[in-house]
C-alpha cells in the first residue's frame, strides 16, 4: 500500500496543481470521484487488469464509461496513466487529491468510532478540540463499534487517537507480554 501511495503521489500533486491553477478543485474532485468509483467496480477492475487488452484501449473504455462526467484534461490524464501503466492508481490518486484539497481548504475530515452513539455535546466538544489543535475547520462523521467496549477511536487525517477501552487493554496485554 505504501508503494501505491508513493507511485500515485506525483500524479496527485500534478492534478492538484492543475486544478488549483484553473480554480477547478471541485470539478476535479467530482471527476476523480467518478473515475475512482468506476475503477473500483469489480467488472471494470477486471477489464483494467486484463493483460490481453492494450492499455490505451483500457483508458478509452474507462473514459467512455464515465461519459460526460470527464472533461478533456481528465481524459488526457487517463491516457497518461495508461501510457505509464498506472491505471491501477486511480483510487489512490483520488484519495491523495482529496487530502491535498482538504489541506488547501483548511478542512480536516475526522472519523470518530465509539462504543456508543455520541451525544450532540460530545460531538461538538470533539470537533472544537480538534479544530483548536489542528487550526482547521473540522468535518466529522461518526459510527458505532460495540467491540470497542467503551471510549472512542478518532482518525484525523493520518493521526489516530485510540482512547478506546479495547485499545487500552491491547496495549496493557502487549506491555505484560514484553515483561
Amino acid at each position: 500500500m505504501a508503494e501505491l501511495a508513493t507511485l500515485a503521489r506525483p500524479y496527485a500533486n500534478a492534478v492538484f496543481d492543475i486544478a488549483k491553477g484553473a480554480g477547478a478543485l471541485d470539478g476535479w474532485s467530482r471527476m476523480l470521484g467518478c473515475l475512482g468509483a468506476v475503477a473500483a467496480d469489480t467488472g471494470v477492475r477486471q477489464l483494467l487488469e486484463a493483460p490481453e487488452m492494450p492499455d490505451e484501449q483500457k483508458a478509452f473504455r474507462l473514459a467512455d464509461i464515465c461519459g460526460d462526467e470527464l472533461d478533456d484534461r481528465a481524459r488526457k490524464m487517463i491516457q497518461v496513466l495508461a501510457r505509464n501503466k498506472r491505471l491501477g492508481l486511480i483510487g489512490e490518486i483520488r484519495d491523495q487529491f482529496e487530502e491535498l484539497k482538504a489541506q488547501d481548504e483548511k478542512v480536516l475530515e475526522v472519523e470518530v468510532v465509539s462504543a456508543r452513539p455520541l451525544s450532540a455535546e460530545q460531538e461538538e466538544s470533539i470537533r472544537a478540540a480538534l479544530a483548536k489543535r489542528y487550526q482547521r475547520e473540522v468535518t466529522m462523521s461518526s459510527r458505532v463499534d460495540e467491540q470497542l467496549l467503551g471510549g472512542a477511536v478518532i482518525r484525523a487525517g493520518d493521526t489516530v487517537i485510540d482512547g478506546s477501552v479495547r485499545g487500552k487493554l491491547d496495549k496493557l496485554a502487549e506491555t505484560l507480554q514484553r515483561s
